[in-house]
């Protein structure tokens, strides 16, 4: 029952705004008081996903009210629900009050000093890329099954049950055939 009533209240309330919304276009003052309780809360919330909580956000819902007072004459059922069309007002007037400001506040190039970059280093990057190339070389080195091997255990983190099934041998064979080819890759990396 509840599920039925829901989508029809929403209707109902939006009905009951625009009808508000209209009232207000003929300078109903009691309607746009109406529409104030109704959805004021709301767009506060847009103002201050704008411009943070406080002063400026309140000062921007109100002057977006005042937009809303102004054009309520254009306000088209047809086009746009009425929670969109105010929010939309509310979301332009915080943002145009946001661009008046032209004001950031910045610190100082030093401070920027202290702020880790979680980024590997150049460096660290061609150090990473070298090492890599040595791996590669090396798993060249081994026999094709034996590397094709190594990268199923390692790279895909296939077990060595895995792996003997895949391959069709014992598990004791794979086992062997990995550690040579483990202990390989290792006298090649050292060298």
């Amino acid at each position: 029952m509840d599920v039925v009533r829901g989508p029809v209240a929403a209707e109902e309330a939006r009905e009951r705004l625009a009808l508000a919304l209209s009232a207000v276009a003929r300078g109903d003052r009691t309607a746009f008081h109406d529409v104030y309780r109704r959805t004021s809360a709301k767009l506060y919330g847009v103002c201050c996903r704008i411009l943070g909580e406080g002063q400026d956000a309140e000062d921007a819902l109100q002057e977006a009210y005042v937009n809303v007072w102004r054009r309520a004459e254009r306000f088209d059922a047809s086009r746009a629900s009425p929670i969109t069309w105010l929010a939309a007002i509310a979301r332009n007037t915080a943002i145009d009050r946001l661009r008046a400001r032209g004001t950031r506040t910045t610190a100082p190039i030093d401070e920027a000093a202290d702020i880790a970059d979680p980024a590997p280093s150049a460096d660290a990057l061609l150090e990473d890329a070298g090492e890599a190339e040595r791996l590669h070389g090396c798993l060249a080195e081994l026999a094709d099954r034996d590397a094709a091997l190594v990268r199923t255990a390692f790279l895909e983190g296939a077990s060595y049950p895995e792996l003997a099934a895949r391959a069709d041998e014992p598990l004791g064979t794979i086992k062997s055939r990995i550690r040579r080819a483990l202990i390989k890759l290792r006298d090649c990396l050292c060298r």
